[in-house]
């Protein structure tokens, strides 16, 4: 697998488009690689090894050399292999021998200086362009419809093959497993080259020479400089022009302002703290403030020792403790757990939250509603 990133990448374009300054901003600054991020890398070695397997393909298994891998893993990356031969059977009923690429480079540099990325699976069936996302990450739920990445990725793939098939139609799809997301969104191709030609290229263009203006919003989660950066403080400090008012005392717009802004602004405090922190771990001083030591709780040095001291005095050191849903799961495996245990489990209704009405989730029945029903 590719692990050279460009500077204005498809997986980052998403932040690039909303900011276009931060694209040299956090090209400045070194690549941090996460436990999350190798975890993903491991995943789609598997990925990558078990549909080129299901195709007849020559491959060699990366399972033993895998740092992550586990019964989750292993069935995550199954239900991707088998998604994928599915959408390659699909293909096969309008055309006869589709191509079909695993990790294949895609260079949209026509659009943006120096782009390029990886197509988990490009499908082109006649006049059909397929590219499928795998995404092994939990905690952001990834969309398909409008997606930057997947775009970028099928600009790519269009500038291989656009020649050779005469490609009407543009489908991308997000395969998120453990997340129980399939994705899924298609355009015309013309209505993707138009958006390449009207806001991927001019856009981009601005990003590469460091130009445009700096624009805060949920896209500043991953970027390197959202601790310092001027505009996102800009955005959040807003809010303290409500100087701490009593909730109760706020008008209806300025309690909205504030629900707008709210999440994003704990986010920043906490970011600007852990910047704050490992600055001082690296020796910078801020001026009334120090570094202490944190309140810790006592651990066993060596566990095996205690459990036979414990044995030996006449104790049992254990508790038995059922296993969790999650870890019953892992232990058993997602097809032996169904078969077991969907009847003893329910899902309780969830705490009642408040999100924007772009939040896909359906809207709850409260009592209100019931008293305007009988009305």
């Amino acid at each position: 697998m590719p692990t050279k990133h460009a500077v204005l990448s498809a997986s980052s374009s998403y932040r690039w488009l909303a900011c276009p300054p931060s694209a040299q901003e956090c090209a400045k600054l070194p690549d941090v690689s996460s436990e999350f991020a190798r975890q993903g890398t491991d995943a789609h070695r598997l990925c990558e090894y078990k549909v080129l397997s299901a195709l007849g393909r020559d491959a060699a298994d990366p399972t033993k050399g895998l740092t992550f891998f586990d019964e989750e893993m292993a069935e995550c990356t199954d239900e991707y292999a088998q998604y994928v031969m599915e959408q390659v059977e699909a293909a096969k009923a309008v055309c006869r021998d589709p191509l079909v690429l695993i990790e294949q480079r895609l260079d949209f540099s026509r659009w943006v200086s120096g782009g390029f990325g990886t197509g988990d699976c490009v499908i082109v069936a006649d006049d059909t362009l397929t590219v499928i996302d795998f995404k092994y990450g939990l905690g952001v739920l990834v969309d398909a419809e409008k997606n930057s990445q997947m775009m970028c990725y099928a600009l790519g793939a269009l500038q291989l093959f656009d020649g050779i098939y005469d490609i009407h139609q543009v489908s991308m799809t997000i395969f998120q497993p453990r997340r129980d997301n399939v994705s899924t969104y298609c355009l015309d191709k013309d209505e993707l080259l138009h958006w390449a030609e009207t806001v991927l290229k001019p856009t981009a263009e601005l990003a590469a020479k460091g130009e445009g203006e700096y624009q805060a919003g949920d896209h500043c989660r991953f970027c390197k400089i959202k601790a310092t950066c001027r505009k996102r403080a800009e955005y959040n400090l807003e809010l303290a022009q409500y100087d701490f008012a009593v909730p109760s005392t706020l008008q209806d717009e300025e309690i909205e302002a504030v629900l707008e802004r709210a999440d994003e602004l704990v986010n920043w405090a906490g970011d600007v703290k852990e910047y704050a922190l490992q600055q001082a771990l690296s020796g910078k001083q801020w001026e009334g403030w120090k570094l202490v030591e944190g309140r810790s709780n006592r651990r066993y040095v060596n566990e095996d020792a205690v459990a036979a001291a414990v044995e030996k005095a006449g104790f049992d050191p254990y508790e038995k403790k059922l296993l969790g849903i999650t870890a019953m799961t892992k232990q058993l495996g997602k097809k032996r757990f169904e078969e077991l245990l969907s009847n003893l489990v329910e899902k309780p209704q969830g705490k009642p939250v408040l999100v924007p009405e772009s939040d896909k989730r359906p809207a709850m029945h409260t009592a209100a509603d019931d008293f305007n029903d009988a009305n």
